[in-house]
C-alpha cells in the first residue's frame, strides 16, 4: 500500500491547471490568478496630504508665523498655482499637495483668521505628505500569478485600476455515487436503503475548493451501469466516485470504468479512514475513486480532492496545513496506517486550545464527523501519548468541511 504522501505526489502529478478566462472584478473572489496583475497606475499618482490641514513651505514652518490662505484644495479639485513665500493652501486627508509646498501642517496645529492661519506648532519638512508611488508604480507587479484572490487582493487590483482579471477556469468535478442500497434524500428507501450524503458532501466540498460540482445520476451495483454513468464525460477535470473501491463482490467501480478503458495508477493506500482509495486515468479525464463510507470519502477528499482541486486551479497543490495542539487525552499507539482521528478542539484548563479525540472513531459516523473541529494525525507506528503531548490537527474549519 502506498503512503499518504506518495499517493497526493502521484495524484498530484498527472494534473495540470485549468485554462485562463476573464472575469470582472466583483466576481473574481475566490479565484487563482493565472498571470501577474500589474498596476496600470501609480499610486499615489502625486503627492497627496494625509490629513486636513495646510500646504506651506517648511521655510516658513517656525511657530507663530502668520501665513495667507492663498487657495482651498479639496481632494480631487488640486489647486492650479504654486505656494509661495508666507503663504499656505487649505487642503483635506487625500488632496494634492500644490507646487511649492514641501509640509503639511495639520488644522489642530494652527489658529484660523479672516484669510489667514497662524502655526501654533512648527512645521517639519516632508510632514503628512504621501509621496507620489508611495504605495506602487505603474507596472509593478502587485499580484503573482497563482495567487488564490481575497478581499485584501481584490481591493488592491481594484486601486491598480483592474475593472477585469485573468484567473484559471473553475473544475469540473463530476461525482458519480454507486450502490443499490442508497438513495436521494427524499426519495423512498428500499428494504435495507440507506440515504446517499457523499455526493451532496463532495459537491459542497467542490465549491468550497473553487470548483464547479456535477453530481451524476447513482450509478446501480453492476459493471454495465458504471460504465453507463460515465459515457459522457466531455469537458470534464476530473471524475470523483464514492463506493466500490474495495475488494467485494458488489465493489465494481474498477471493473465498470475498466469496460470504457480506465487504467489504474494505483489502490490502496495506508490509511484509517480510507484505505480503499483508488486512482486513474479514463480517457484522458483523472479519477479520483473514493470509498463508499461517508467519513472515510470526506477525509480522503480533504487529503487528496482538495489538492487536486488546488492543482488544477494553479496551485501547487499541497497538503493541507496542520498546527501542533496539546492532547486532551491520551492516545494510544498506532498501527501501520496513518490515523486521522476526528477531534473536538476546546479550550483546556491553562486557556489555550487541546484537542481531544472523539472515543469512537467508526468510519460510517458521519455526525460524529460534523460534531468535529479536527483531525489528529497519528504517523504509522506513532507511540502511545499523554495528555499535552503536542500531535498534528487539520482544521475542518480551514479547509471547507
Amino acid at each position: 500500500m502506498l503512503s499518504v504522501q506518495e499517493a497526493r505526489t502521484r495524484i498530484i502529478a498527472g494534473l495540470r491547471p485549468t485554462q485562463a478566462e476573464v472575469v470582472a472584478l466583483p466576481d473574481a473572489w475566490g479565484r487563482v490568478t493565472s498571470s501577474a496583475v500589474l498596476a496600470r497606475v501609480t499610486q499615489p499618482p502625486a503627492d497627496m496630504s494625509a490629513m486636513d490641514g495646510y500646504a506651506l513651505r517648511a521655510a516658513d514652518g517656525a511657530a507663530g508665523t502668520m501665513l495667507q490662505v492663498v487657495g482651498h484644495a479639496p481632494a480631487g479639485h488640486p489647486y492650479g498655482g504654486s505656494v509661495g513665500a508666507g503663504q499656505a493652501v487649505r487642503l483635506y486627508t487625500g488632496s494634492t499637495v500644490p507646487a511649492g509646498a514641501d509640509c503639511v501642517i495639520i488644522q489642530e496645529d494652527v489658529v484660523a483668521g479672516a484669510g489667514t492661519v497662524t502655526l501654533a506648532a512648527a512645521a517639519q519638512p516632508g510632514r503628512h505628505i504621501r509621496r507620489m508611488g508611495q504605495d506602487f508604480l505603474a507596472g509593478a507587479e502587485l499580484i503573482a500569478a497563482g495567487t488564490r484572490l481575497g478581499a485584501r487582493a481584490i481591493g488592491l487590483a481594484a486601486a491598480a485600476n483592474h475593472p477585469w482579471l485573468a484567473v484559471h477556469r473553475r473544475p469540473r468535478i463530476a461525482i458519480l455515487a454507486t450502490g443499490d442500497e442508497i438513495s436521494l434524500p427524499g426519495e423512498p428507501l428500499g428494504p435495507g436503503g440507506i440515504v446517499s450524503s457523499n455526493a451532496h458532501a463532495l459537491a459542497a466540498l467542490v465549491r468550497a475548493g473553487g470548483g464547479d460540482p456535477m453530481v451524476l445520476p447513482i450509478a446501480r451495483d453492476t459493471r454495465e451501469a458504471v460504465a453507463d454513468a460515465v459515457r459522457a464525460l466531455s469537458g470534464v477535470d476530473m471524475l470523483v466516485t464514492t463506493g466500490g473501491a474495495s475488494v467485494g463482490d458488489y465493489d465494481l467501480v474498477q471493473g465498470g470504468l475498466g469496460e470504457r478503458g480506465f487504467a489504474l495508477d494505483f489502490w490502496q493506500v495506508a490509511m484509517r479512514p480510507g484505505k480503499p482509495l483508488l486512482f486513474g486515468v479514463l480517457g484522458g479525464v483523472p479519477v479520483l475513486g473514493l470509498p463508499g463510507n461517508p467519513v472515510s470519502a470526506l477525509v480522503c477528499a480533504v487529503l487528496f480532492l482538495l489538492p487536486a482541486l488546488d492543482r488544477l486551479l494553479g496551485l501547487p497543490g499541497a497538503a493541507p496545513r496542520s498546527v501542533a495542539l496539546p492532547l486532551g487525552v491520551e492516545v494510544a499507539a498506532n498501527d501501520h496506517r496513518e490515523d486521522y482521528l476526528r477531534a473536538t478542539i476546546a479550550p483546556g484548563p491553562d486557556g489555550s486550545d487541546r484537542v481531544t479525540p472523539f472515543m469512537r472513531q467508526d468510519s460510517s459516523m458521519l455526525h460524529v464527523l460534523a460534531s468535529a473541529h479536527g483531525l489528529v494525525i497519528r504517523p504509522p507506528h506513532g507511540p502511545a501519548l499523554p495528555v499535552g503531548a503536542p500531535v498534528p490537527v487539520i482544521r475542518l474549519d480551514t479547509v471547507g468541511l
